[in-house]
């Protein structure tokens, strides 16, 4: 009797699996941002706290070992799990959704993941442990954020309401027992308009706080090269989030993320958050955005969450020196007066048509495209479209940033020897990237990291020299680990067939390090068509190094077949090359080194991007 009865004391059934708190990442190492917050809730509140994670991070780098691709998965939740257990997280879940490369396509990513099944698996797991909150990534497409942290975002927020439709998944509600549940708050970590702050230095029973926890949790993963994490500074700061979806009414600032609950209900109605004013105009008018921002602006319209959404202001790449066209939108009421649109640029800049009419328009909405000329040395500028309609005024802007544009020559008689005189590799032009040309680190100078490469082709392959001045060459990966160039010195060229993709997925992407720990020149693809080693993903590639006075060199030899461009048709091609630099001398065997990168079009991010590559014209 004794035993039942303690048996019967414990929570079983839906009551073992009840949580207060569900996070939703894509990663491993992704509760990063909110450790600080999850120590506190778990540790010192005593709430329960699980975490889902899209995937088991096997796309990522190692510092501490070989494993690669599942056995790194592996590896990852090991760690995952010893970080979790610190930070005081009950339990984690895992939607077994594939890490398969570095990419900013959020589109790319649920089509890889199968949105519909990564929904419903993690709908099945709000609906199985009922949380009050979900705490997730923000899914808004800034420059340099991941595509899988955008979809765990994505996904949670869809999840919250899905969770809540007995029409959502229904066999799980009539075959598996489950029962429709209606999350009270979703939570984006950042600022935003709805935003709660939240101490990390309030103390836990125990003395410490939760700011020193989650250094200490976070140091478990090694193998992504967090073991110094645990003094971190940053962890004291207050942490911030917003509010996306409520059930209660939503406040401009908050430090209680438990305010208004409980509610009672397991479906309890959503409330709308207060609207943004908006600016009355007779006529609208707009420049088209990305096609990434485009998705995500009609997507949180559908979501309602339009109020708390991250706002962007177009900024579309043009080609430096070359026409390109630039979409303009306009959204004619009917009876609208007649109006003038004036379009300007700073001078060196151009734009055609330089005046548009508005109002009175057959079309309610219509579409303008208009032709846009970047100067050849390159830079932004602001595109306003100006004037009036009716005595009230009309205005959009739009930011340009022009991408470098190369036209290359047809060459014969070019090798791959590492002769620094060979006169046939001498005729050809010089690029240079100089090393302001920084997209993430910071370079002291010229002498620091800084490049030139020369690019030609002979109407099969595209013939690439690149040149590296470095005052510290680092070559400390080993023969039997060509992956992750980036973790050591290394090049990376890219190129896009399509000239302007949304991601990388239908690109070639190849990293190169000049010298391996036996002094030889390797190299694998990464984050493109069909990553892997260059011996196996792409035959016919060539490839050489040599040492320089100044840093070293790199010749290569890649057929257009690889990057799966017709050199034959001609026109352009999304083209960039990009320069990793370390400067660690004593660096360990795989130790990821990362310090500076500099790119011949360079932008955070850029490396998933192929939109902000520059463009390169094949010549006859």
């Amino acid at each position: 009797m004794l035993g039942t009865a303690t048996c019967a004391a414990e929570p079983q059934g839906e009551a073992l699996l009840k949580a207060d708190v569900l996070a939703v990442f894509a990663h491993p190492d992704d509760e990063t941002t909110m450790a600080p917050l999850i120590a506190d809730l778990a540790l010192r509140q005593g709430r329960r706290v699980d975490h889902v994670y899209a995937t088991r991070g096997e796309g990522g780098g190692n510092m501490v070992g070989r494993q690669a691709g599942r056995a790194l998965g592996l590896l990852r939740e090991v760690e995952l799990r010893e970080c979790l257990d610190r930070l005081g997280v009950r339990r984690c879940w895992f939607l077994d959704r594939e890490d398969f490369a570095y990419t900013e396509g959020l589109a790319i990513t649920l089509e890889k993941w199968g949105h519909e099944e990564a929904l419903e698996r993690l709908v099945r797991v709000v609906r199985s442990v009922r949380p009050e909150l979900i705490l997730t990534m923000n899914p808004a497409p800034s420059p340099g954020q991941h595509g899988n942290h955008q979809a765990a975002g994505w996904l949670a927020v869809e999840a919250f309401d899905a969770a809540a439709d007995p029409g959502a998944f229904p066999e799980q509600l009539e075959k598996e027992g489950l029962r429709a549940w209606r999350p009270r708050k979703l939570y984006f970590g950042g600022t935003g308009p709805f935003m709660a702050t939240l101490a990390t230095t309030n103390p836990l029973p125990d003395g410490r706080i939760p700011a020193r926890v989650a250094g200490e949790a976070l140091a478990r993963h090694r193998s992504q090269g967090f073991g110094n994490m645990g003094s971190s500074p940053w962890f004291l700061r207050p942490q911030s989030l917003q509010l996306v979806k409520s059930v209660v009414p939503f406040l401009a600032e908050e430090n209680d993320l438990f305010r208004g609950l409980p509610v009672e209900g397991e479906v309890p109605p959503r409330v709308s958050p207060p609207e943004r004013p908006a600016v009355a105009q007779p006529v609208q008018v707009r420049f088209l955005p990305r096609r990434a921002v485009s998705r995500y602006e009609e997507w949180v319209e559908e979501q309602g969450i339009s109020a708390a959404a991250t706002t962007f202001a177009p900024d579309v790449p043009v080609v430096a020196g070359a026409m390109t066209p630039v979409p303009l939108e306009v959204v004619d009421p009917p009876g609208t007066p007649r109006g003038r649109l004036r379009l300007s640029l700073p001078e060196g800049w151009t734009v055609s048509p330089a005046e548009l009419e508005v109002g009175m328009a057959s079309q309610p909405e219509w579409f303008r495209i208009l032709q846009v000329l970047a100067p050849s040395t390159g830079g932004d500028a602001t595109l306003v479209a100006s004037g009036e309609a009716g005595g009230r005024p009309i205005r959009a802007e739009v930011r340009l940033h022009a991408v470098p544009r190369l036209e290359i020559r047809k060459v014969e008689g070019l090798g791959l020897g590492t002769d620094m005189a060979d006169a046939a590799w001498r005729g050809i032009p010089a690029v240079v990237i100089p090393h302001t040309n920084t997209w993430q680190g910071a370079v002291t100078n010229a002498a620091d990291v800084s490049a030139t490469f020369r690019a030609a082709h002979d109407g099969q392959n595209l013939w690439l020299e690149v040149r590296v001045v470095d005052d510290v060459v680092v070559s400390n990966i080993a023969a039997d680990d060509i992956k992750a160039h980036w973790r050591s010195d290394s090049v990376e060229v890219c190129i896009d067939p399509e000239g302007g993709a949304e991601h990388t997925l239908g690109t070639f992407k190849v990293g190169m390090f000049p010298f391996d720990s036996a002094g030889k020149a390797r190299g694998a693809r990464d984050a493109d068509r069909r990553p892997g080693g260059m011996e196996e993903t792409a035959p016919g590639m060539g490839l050489v190094s040599a040492r320089t006075p100044d840093g070293y060199m790199v010749r290569m030899r890649i057929p257009w077949s690889l990057a799966g461009v017709d050199a034959v048709k001609g026109g352009w091609v999304g083209f960039n090359v990009l320069v990793y630099d370390g400067d660690k001398r004593d660096a360990a065997p795989g130790e990821n080194i990362n310090r500076a990168r500099l790119a011949w079009a360079p932008r955070p991010g850029v490396q998933g991007r192929p939109e902000d590559w520059g463009r390169m014209v094949l010549g006859r």
